[in-house]
């Protein structure tokens, strides 16, 4: 008994000598259909010019990056806040969201604008500002959720008490009304608009107002990752900025 004791002490004191193992590098992700960042086809993988930039950085930076079972955006939200999620994709760099998160540095770039149908193009073009859609009484779709500039946030709440805006959720629910007739214009990130008007069949055209034109970033959870983790993650996106794999990846996709 007292022999084991002491062996017990001593591989504990040697244990204690060793240096620290640093824990492995793991991300928790879950997916939502939002091409052409994020989607798959049926029998086939996830795949998406954010997944694929964000397989590539995080393999650069030695995580692993565990895929959770797809969820819409509002509850993807509050899972990453509650600390179920570990990072988030695409996610815009606010003083809100620093409370609860550390911010990569940027990837790629998005560009959100106005889009009406074809059709109606000429009705629209003197359209210039966002603030032009309360003069001209214009009725807008816009997202139910995520971040499209302080221009935006500022004239939502007046676009609302006049009742000229409607919500949706996620983009091809979004084009489906437009189609229907359900505004005059909507607003959104350029390449998920035109990716799922021409999945429709609907030929849609870009006013001449640029909403948004801003770098997006990995979203890492502060109580679930360190800093340590942001440091290997951004000197990744620096890494591959400069071998070019991230153009190659986004050229692949077009041009962002």
């Amino acid at each position: 008994m007292q022999a084991r004791t002491v062996g017990t002490t001593v591989a504990l004191l040697y244990a204690t000598a060793l240096p620290a193992q640093a824990a492995p590098c793991q991300l928790k992700i879950a997916l939502e259909q939002w091409p052409p960042y994020v989607y798959s086809k049926p029998n086939s993988a996830p795949t998406g010019l954010d997944l694929e930039l964000t397989q590539a950085i995080l393999r650069e930076a030695g995580c692993t990056l565990q895929l959770m079972p797809e969820l819409p955006t509002a509850r993807r939200q509050r899972q990453f806040e509650q600390g179920s999620l570990d990072v988030l994709l695409a996610a815009s760099d606010t003083a809100e969201r620093r409370k609860i998160a550390r911010f990569s540095i940027p990837y790629r770039s998005e560009s959100v604008n106005l889009f009406v149908r074809s059709e109606q193009l000429p009705r629209f073009q003197q359209l210039r500002t966002l603030e032009g859609l309360l003069a001209m009484q214009v009725s807008l779709l816009a997202p139910k959720v995520g971040w499209y500039g302080t221009a935006y946030a500022r004239l939502q709440p007046q676009l609302l008490s006049a009742g000229h805006l409607s919500t949706f959720l996620n983009f091809q629910q979004g084009v489906r009304m437009l189609e229907a007739g359900r505004a005059d214009v909507i607003l959104g990130d350029s390449a998920a608009l035109r990716y799922e008007a021409r999945e429709l069949g609907l030929a849609i055209s870009a006013l001449p107002v640029t909403v948004m034109r801003a770098p997006v970033h990995l979203m890492l959870n502060k109580n679930t990752t360190t800093p340590e983790e942001l440091e290997q993650i951004n000197a990744a996106i620096a890494r591959l900025e400069k071998q070019g794999v991230l153009a190659e990846i986004r050229n692949r996709y077009g041009e962002f």
